[in-house]
């Protein structure tokens, strides 16, 4: 599995790129590994403002659903929308083709509170 080091991560498996006032979030390696067969991806709207730790998304595997949650509080400025007619981008290519929304940040200290990609991987189970 892959785990950018340029990437920030949280404990619900999703991944941040900053890139100044916005960030693209998407699901990690490991949690579309766990997922299997991605089926399914529900993103917010346009323009929708969430807060920290609150679901913006479903993914739908064979397996299971699972909440995608936003690791940070802001407004929705893009959701990639070819996941609607190619769910399986999230499995494969989950850092690349398969991100999920880009959002506008509305506390940038926000940011300070997620995990690097070494604390990301000491989280996971030794397999």
């Amino acid at each position: 599995m892959k785990f950018p080091e340029e990437l920030l991560y949280t404990e619900s498996h999703e991944w941040v790129k900053n890139e100044g006032g916005e960030v693209i979030i998407g699901l990690t390696d490991y949690a579309q590994h766990q997922l299997k067969d991605i089926v399914y991806v529900e993103i917010p709207e346009v323009g929708l403002k969430f807060r920290k730790g609150e679901s913006i998304g479903v993914v739908e595997s064979v397996k299971t659903v699972a909440d995608i949650y936003s690791p940070v509080s802001g407004k929705i400025k893009e959701g990639n929308i070819t996941l609607k007619d190619h769910p399986q981008f999230v499995n494969e290519d989950p850092y690349g083709k398969g991100w999920l929304v880009k959002m506008e940040i509305q506390d940038k200290e926000e940011l300070e509170g997620l995990l690097s990609a070494r604390d990301y991987q000491g989280l996971l189970p030794k397999e």
